[in-house]
């Protein structure tokens, strides 16, 4: 995939209490956006902007992330591209592993990764740098296991770890500082995420968001992404002497985050 097929602009638009949907345009008058559980500010930027919208992109069918498309739809004709599963209704394309999702008139292609485990039916869409992961991965956390598996989960959390490190992580929750809270309870020692969630803090305390994040410092920082390294494993195993590297720490430090 060519990343230098356009200059992509990605432009965060605030939703509900800690929801982004992400705007995607490349300097013409044409967009997309990502997971427009509300049209309102949707609409709202697009007045702002003169842009018009001509795609959606849904990553789930979590109604915090569909809620505004068929208000959208409706009023700009966007086209739509989504997972194969029932609760999303009125897609154009249903996308499945390594499509390809081409934007014409954004001059973008995005390829789709299937990344079950928050559903089941979850999809992140990788390009031009960008990667677009919905609830499957968070800045220093990752999304709760809702109708997939821990081993679904490390899974999908492995196909993300392969993409270049320079990739700019675009999820879709404002969660970073309560992640590096956490993060801290389970490697206290981990110099790397004592800086950033020290950064986090003090984005936080000025209103600033903490995303996109870094895939490398991901890998370095969030222990959802950790689940083999010998700190994180030890952690697991305070709580089941049974855990092993990989799936079995991963639902365990999972389970421990859902009660934290």
């Amino acid at each position: 995939m060519d990343r230098d097929m356009a200059e992509i602009t990605v432009t965060a638009i605030p939703a509900f209490a800690d929801n982004y949907i992400w705007l995607v345009s490349t300097g013409g008058d044409q967009c997309a956006v990502v997971d427009p559980g509300d049209a309102g500010p949707v609409e709202q930027v697009l007045k702002q902007t003169g842009l018009e919208l001509s795609y959606i992109l849904i990553t789930h069918h979590h109604a915090d992330h569909t809620g505004g498309m068929a208000e959208l739809v409706s009023s700009h004709g966007a086209q739509v591209y989504g997972p194969a599963d029932s609760r999303i209704s009125s897609l154009d394309r249903i996308l499945a592993e390594n499509d390809t999702v081409s934007l014409p008139l954004l001059e973008l292609e995005f390829r789709v990764l299937e990344v079950p485990g928050h559903t089941r039916s979850h999809i992140a869409f990788y390009g031009h740098g960008c990667l677009f992961c919905g609830d499957t991965l968070f800045s220093a956390g990752c999304g709760r296991l809702f109708e997939g598996t821990p081993e679904q989960m490390q899974v999908s959390l492995d196909k993300l770890a392969a993409l270049p490190a320079d990739t700019q992580v675009f999820c879709a929750h404002e969660y970073t500082l309560s992640n590096c809270d956490f993060a801290r309870a389970v490697e206290p020692d981990n110099v790397q995420l004592l800086r950033r969630a020290s950064e986090v803090e003090a984005a936080r305390a000025i209103g600033r968001s903490t995303v996109p994040s870094q895939l490398g410092e991901e890998l370095a920082v969030n222990p959802f992404l950790r689940s083999r390294e010998p700190s994180v494993i030890a952690a697991a195993q305070k709580r089941n002497p049974g855990a092993e590297a990989g799936a079995s720490t991963l639902a365990e430090i999972r389970a421990w985050k859902d009660s934290f």
